[in-house]
């Protein structure tokens, strides 16, 4: 019986089976791919601000002081008070609420008066609670941005550094292979197969070490963002440019977030100081209560006012104003302090940002290109007779701590950006917007 099918036929079908595999694989491929985009800085950044619990909870603090400023700004609650007045105790008439004459159930009504000045100080009080919380939130969006950026850049460089020692680790088996061919062939000494053998063994190492740093980079992104810790990253941003300019660096760090939390404090510290000042002032209460007696009496009603009495003014509410107003200094000068000490920090960094910038081109226009030409030259060298494979390993060597060497500065300077760039939160936004 003939088979259905001829052997050409059967060798057309497996190939278009195939090809179907294939073609559904890339589509499976593409879909994952679509599905799970390379990580931007960007998007790194949102996804910390979005899952950070403690803004969350300043969001709440600041409602808090919010509802707090409203209800400072009321009148105190009027006390109801009740009782019975001049009850007998003993004699005839003991505890007899109707028989004595002077014997009144009472039941009164009384209101704090609490001048307008106070109340709107108070609630200032509370409104400035917000604006600090609202401050200090900012201030926590800043640091939340800078090391997600922080992350995000110390993983990209650490990966970068390791996928150059695996070509280190690649090149060492090949220079091993070439140097037991050149003893085997009588063309090289043993010495030389060690050495090969050894600088393997010193690239491995290197590599071992930098995978691990990749790795608790790693670990450490995905802290701020919640995805996988080897979840792919995209392009890194451009370093090239801070988002201020350097030279008025005094005027833009006057609404760093770090020096809005400290005005909000002083701002604090006048209002308790404004507060003490109008507590010189003593708030009234009136009182009115209904007094009723035995049927054979007359009930009564009485009115009162009551006035504390400041009679040692000097001693205590001078004091206290004047401690007050000696804080509302202090928060003052701690604020000008920190301001000194931001622009000293931040022009620092700005001048380690220029030089390794500068440093950055003598590596890319010098440096880098001699170790290449060298490591050229001393194998050209090699592959004539001239030099010896150590003489090469040596090279490869130089050449790849050079380029390692550029990999770090770059990984520094990116950090310097990083931290020169998040001064203030939403800059995560101008950089996705950003060509």
């Amino acid at each position: 019986m003939l088979s259905r099918f001829s052997a050409p036929g059967r060798a057309r079908s497996r190939h278009a089976g195939a090809k179907r595999l294939l073609c559904l694989c890339a589509a499976l491929c593409g879909v994952v791919s679509a599905a799970e985009p390379p990580l931007t800085l960007a998007e790194a950044q949102r996804l910390a601000v979005s899952r950070s619990l403690q803004l969350q909870g300043q969001q709440r603090a600041i409602s808090a002081s919010r509802e707090m400023a409203v209800a400072a700004g009321q009148l105190p609650d009027p006390v109801l008070s009740a009782g019975i007045d001049n009850l007998p105790v003993s004699g005839e008439d003991r505890y007899r609420t109707g028989a004595d004459f002077m014997t009144m159930r009472r039941i009164g009504l009384s209101q704090e008066l609490t001048s307008g000045d106070k109340r709107r100080l108070r609630a200032a009080r509370y409104d400035g609670e917000a604006q600090k919380t609202l401050a200090e939130q900012e201030l926590a969006h800043a640091a939340i941005e800078r090391d997600t950026a922080l992350a995000w850049l110390d993983r990209y460089y650490a990966q970068a550094a390791t996928a150059l020692a695996t070509q280190l680790v690649a090149q060492s088996q090949l220079e091993i292979d070439a140097a037991d061919s050149a003893y085997r062939g009588g063309r090289g000494t043993q010495s030389d197969a060690l050495a090969a053998r050894a600088s393997l063994v010193l690239a491995q190492d290197r590599a071992a070490d930098l995978s691990r740093r990749e790795r608790v980079a790693g670990i450490q992104l995905a802290r701020w963002t919640g995805l996988a810790a080897d979840a792919p990253l995209a392009e890194k941003p451009d370093i090239a440019a801070l988002p201020f300019d350097p030279d008025g660096l005094p005027t833009a760090l006057t609404h760093h977030p770090d020096i809005t939390v400290m005005k909000a404090q002083a701002d604090i510290a006048r209002t308790d100081a404004n507060l003490a000042k109008a507590a010189r002032s003593a708030d009234w209460t009136v009182s009115v209560a209904f007094q009723q007696r035995g049927g054979a009496y007359s009930n009564m009603v009485s009115v009162g006012l009551s006035v504390p009495l400041q009679w040692d003014r000097k001693n205590r509410q001078d004091r206290e104003l004047a401690a007050k107003l000696a804080l509302a200094d202090q928060a003052d000068a701690d604020r000008d302090e920190a301001l000194r000490s931001h622009q000293a920090e931040v022009a620092a960094m700005v001048e380690e940002w220029r030089s390794n910038r500068q440093r950055q081109d003598r590596y890319r226009q010098e440096l880098l290109p001699l170790s290449a030409s060298r490591a050229e030259a001393v194998l050209a060298a090699y592959r004539g007779g001239k030099a010896s494979l150590a003489d090469v390993l040596a090279a490869r060597r130089s050449d790849t701590e050079a380029r390692l060497q550029a990999l770090q500065l770059e990984a520094d300077t990116a950090r310097l950006w990083a931290q020169l760039n998040f001064l203030q939160p939403g800059r995560a936004r101008s950089l996705k917007e950003a060509p």
